[in-house]
């Protein structure tokens, strides 16, 4: 290949299709979820959703039907895996699903299976209040997180460092 390597590029779920109603409205219903949401640690000025950070974490890591004709000959198949994936990405971002093993183990397999049991380590520079390495790591993902504010980097600490430990 004259020096050049051949690079298989599998198209993510993310780059095709997502349940936009069902993650838009548990991010919104999150807002008001008060009892053991990681929002009661400290008033973020910027807090992202963490439905929203879970299912952008989740579908660019699986890989969209449509990367494997293989499996998936057909339009039709390729819809009805979509749509398999779907379901496992509508129960993953109910936040009280956030901590359900079983729904976790499922995203968890779906992410193996697509990074052929390499998944990659997930670097957010600006973690801010920690939602991206948070989800990140409910994901199954070695995460790592920096911040320039002391504050966002002792929520981030406390967030994603410590429970780890217990």
């Amino acid at each position: 290949m004259n020096g050049e390597q051949k690079v298989n590029y599998r198209k993510k779920l993310i780059e095709v299709a997502l349940p936009l109603e069902t993650i838009n409205r548990e991010s919104a219903r999150e807002k008001s979820i008060r009892h053991g949401h990681p929002s009661t640690l400290h008033l973020w000025w910027a807090r992202r959703p963490l439905a929203a950070a879970r299912a952008v974490i989740w579908a660019s890591l699986v890989d969209d039907p449509s990367s494997h004709p293989d499996k998936f000959p057909t339009e039709v198949a390729q819809n009805k895996e979509r749509e398999r994936l779907f379901d496992i990405l509508r129960e993953l971002v109910v936040w009280e699903n956030s901590n359900n093993e079983d729904v976790l183990n499922r995203a968890k397999a779906e992410i193996m299976n697509s990074t052929d049991g390499n998944p990659p380590e997930l670097l957010d520079p600006f973690a801010g209040g920690g939602a991206i390495p948070l989800e990140a790591q409910r994901l199954g993902l070695k995460a790592h997180a920096s911040d320039l504010n002391p504050v966002a980097v002792m929520i981030n600490k406390a967030l994603i460092e410590i429970p780890p430990m217990f």
